[in-house]
């Protein structure tokens, strides 16, 4: 990441605050949420930077991904914004994109024409492969935490995702 690194660690100091002014208690919320903003902004510009050299972004190489994973290669954009959870016009704005740069095709889907269905290339399937193995040989960012770290993150977040209602078991 480009940004100095800070002489302090700022969440505890927000902590040191927090505990001032309301119940200590009350801190390890707001500074365990503090945290996950925190590294999603981090690792969202270590993701960047390792894209970079591809012209890629993380929304763009998500998309690339999503697309690379289904059968036919193709879902209508509705259904994309669906599955990486973001509206509408971030998908058209990400597919606008990748389109310009030769990555994906649109179309008129054929059974439903209100949609529109986005392709991938062969060159946004090469283009993904490659910079997958980059991310991949950067352990998606995650190079500070051990395997089982890992995966016990992965448990701790599904149990967030799974009390706001982000999927069902």
């Amino acid at each position: 990441m480009s940004s100095a690194r800070l002489p302090f660690d700022p969440i505890e100091e927000a902590r040191r605050h927090w505990e001032a002014r309301w119940p200590a208690d009350a801190a390890k919320e707001m500074v365990a949420v503090t945290s996950i903003m925190r590294v999603h902004q981090i690792l969202m510009a270590r993701l960047n930077e390792l894209l970079e050299p591809f012209d890629l972004t993380f929304p763009r190489y998500e998309a690339l991904m999503l697309l690379s994973f289904t059968q036919s290669g193709a879902l209508p954009v509705g259904k994309i914004g669906e599955r990486l959870q973001v509206h509408r016009s971030s998908v058209t704005n990400v597919v606008e994109k990748l389109e310009a740069d030769g990555l994906v095709e649109r179309a008129p889907h054929p059974q439903d024409r209100r949609a529109t269905l986005v392709a991938i290339t062969a060159a946004g399937r090469d283009l993904a492969e490659r910079a997958t193995a980059v991310l991949n040989a950067d352990l998606f960012g995650l190079a500070a935490l051990d395997p089982a770290d890992q995966e016990q993150l992965t448990r701790i977040l599904e149990a967030l995702r799974l009390d706001s209602g982000d999927f069902q078991i």
